[in-house]
C-alpha cells in the first residue's frame, strides 16, 4: 500500500529523478536509509518501473509529432501478437494504445520531418495488413507531462487495534 510519505517521494522522482535520496529524505521527514528503502520496494513492486531522462525532441531532431489513428479488420490474436512486433521494430513510435471506438490503435510518432513520416508510414502499410491509417500532425505541444496525478492512489487504511 502506498502512503502519504510514498506519494511524496513519487512526486519528487516524477518531477526530478536525479535529486539525491538524501535530500528526497529530507523533504519527506525520513533519513538516508528508510527513504532508499521506501524507493526500493517501490521499484521491486512494480510502482516506479524505470528513471529515464525527457529529452528535447527540437534538440535531437524529433520535432514532428504524429498522431496515427488506424483500423483494422482483423481482430485476432495472431494479428495483434503481429502487428505488435512489427511496431516493437519501429524506434519512431514512442507510445502505443489498443483503442476502444472507432479507432482500433493509436500511435504517437516522433520524426525529424514529413519525408521522414512517409518513410514510416511505407514501412508501417508494407509490413502489416491495414484497412484505414489516419495520421493528424501536432502543430503545437501546450501540455506534456511524464507526471502521474497521484491523488488517486488509496490511502492507507487505519490498523484496527483487536
Amino acid at each position: 500500500m502506498i502512503d502519504r510519505i510514498d506519494r511524496r517521494i513519487l512526486s519528487i522522482l516524477q518531477e526530478d529523478s536525479t535529486v539525491p535520496v538524501a535530500e528526497i529524505g529530507r523533504r519527506v521527514g525520513l533519513s538516508t536509509t528508510p527513504c532508499w528503502r521506501r524507493i526500493q520496494k517501490m521499484e521491486e513492486d512494480g510502482v516506479i518501473t524505470r528513471r529515464v531522462a525527457v529529452l528535447d525532441p527540437k534538440k535531437v531532431n524529433a520535432k514532428v509529432t504524429a498522431f496515427v489513428a488506424i483500423t483494422t479488420n482483423q481482430h485476432t490474436d495472431d494479428w495483434l501478437r503481429k502487428f505488435a512486433d512489427v511496431i516493437r521494430d519501429f524506434p519512431e513510435v514512442v507510445e502505443f494504445y489498443r483503442m476502444a471506438g472507432q479507432v482500433d490503435y493509436l500511435l504517437r510518432v516522433a520524426v525529424p520531418d514529413i519525408d521522414a513520416y512517409d518513410d514510416f508510414y511505407k514501412r508501417l502499410i508494407s509490413k502489416v495488413d491495414i484497412a484505414d491509417v489516419s495520421t493528424s500532425f501536432a502543430m503545437e505541444q501546450i501540455k506534456y507531462t511524464t507526471e502521474l496525478p497521484l491523488s488517486y492512489v488509496l490511502a492507507e487504511k487505519p490498523k484496527v487495534n483487536t
